[in-house]
């Protein structure tokens, strides 16, 4: 199946074109705008800019909506993960304000949290969500990755590396959009059938 992605996020756009192989994936046209993310959950995030990009290409859609969730913050960021310094802030500006509202010496914990829709012109609609937990640093390392991902390192890892420092393949098998994907790809090998998540609810989960 060949598929747009609802972002216009180039590091999201290369993950999940090695996560969602065989299927191919393509940059959202320049022409398409894709409204505000207004929704309280990812699922609905996702869902909306899937059917956006469907509705406006008349081609299969893909979308993504994925953030950090902090024990020590409630949950937040959570949603909010990509505008948490403000609506037109940068990776770096999200992370430190970030590390600045959780102290090391405090509660670390963080979680990953990606949910995926997909939206094809037929009708069928598909959600599955991916988690991955871990706890923040605040020495930051790493070059890869994009995000809150030189700051997360996750208990299925060697417990020193941050995301940042891990090979794509090592993230992808414990990251959060990678089982999110794995996920969605089990359903597109199934019949079509009701709205479903994958894992359950996962917002805000520490």
């Amino acid at each position: 199946m060949r598929l747009v992605l609802a972002s216009r996020n180039a590091h999201k756009l290369a993950e999940l074109r090695v996560l969602m192989a065989p299927h191919e994936i393509d940059a959202l046209p320049e022409a398409v705008e894709l409204g505000p993310e207004t929704g309280e959950t990812f699922a609905h995030n996702a869902l909306a800019k899937a059917r956006a990009a469907a509705a406006a290409t008349r081609r299969a859609a893909i979308a993504d909506d994925s953030g950090i969730a902090a024990a020590a913050l409630g949950g937040a960021p959570g949603v909010r993960s990509a505008r948490f310094a403000g609506e037109h802030a940068t990776d770096e500006q999200n992370l430190a304000k970030l590390l600045a509202h959780v102290p090391p010496g405090g509660d670390t914990r963080v979680a990953y949290v990606c949910a995926l829709a997909l939206v094809t012109p037929d009708g069928r609609e598909e959600i599955a969500e991916g988690r991955c937990d871990g706890h923040l640093t605040h020495s930051t390392r790493g070059s890869g990755g994009f995000g809150y991902d030189s700051a997360f390192v996750s208990v299925e890892g060697d417990g020193r590396r941050t995301m940042a420092e891990l090979e794509p393949a090592a993230k992808d098998a414990i990251s959060h959009r990678g089982r999110a994907a794995r996920a969605l790809l089990e359903r597109l090998q199934s019949p079509p059938g009701p709205e479903r998540s994958a894992s359950g609810p996962a917002e805000g989960r520490t």
